[in-house]
Parts: C-alpha cells; structure tokens; sequence
C-alpha cells in the first residue's frame, strides 16, 4: 500500500521508518545531524513551510501535511473490511 504524503509523492507504507512533527523534528539533535549528513537525500515537498517529516528507508521528505493528516492515513491501510 502507498500513502500520498504531499505533492503528486506517494511512499510505500512498509518503506516509513518514522513520520515526525515539525516542531519535534526542529527540538531533536539528532534529527539535525541525520539532516545535514544526509542532504542530499532530503526532499522538501512543501511549496512554503512543511508540516511534518517522514523518513523513509532511502529518503527523509519535508511533507506540506500534518503528523496528524498522515497517521490518519496509514491507519486507513491497516483496516479492513469483511
């Protein structure tokens, strides 16, 4: 299953390792030493300021959607209807 996470970019869910806040990601050191070794590997999907972060197996995008928005969106993966 994919899960659209902004832009015309849809991520394979299994691929997710983590979706962040931004407010999370900007108080964490360690995610801003992740950021600047992996820059070239960052994608910023927002047009003007992001919303939350989702790092994935390969990539880490700035995503224009909230935390909130994409969890929501993962959960509707997992159910199913009988």
């Amino acid at each position: 299953m994919y899960i659209h996470i902004g832009e015309d970019v849809l991520v394979r869910a299994r691929d997710i390792v983590a979706i962040i806040d931004k407010e999370k990601a900007l108080a964490s050191e360690y995610a801003e030493e992740r950021k600047e070794r992996l820059e070239d590997s960052v994608v910023n999907l927002a047009k003007g300021s992001y919303k939350s972060v989702v790092i994935t197996t390969e990539k880490i995008y700035f995503s224009p959607l909230s935390s909130g928005t994409l969890k929501k969106r993962s959960h509707k993966l997992s159910v199913h209807e009988f």
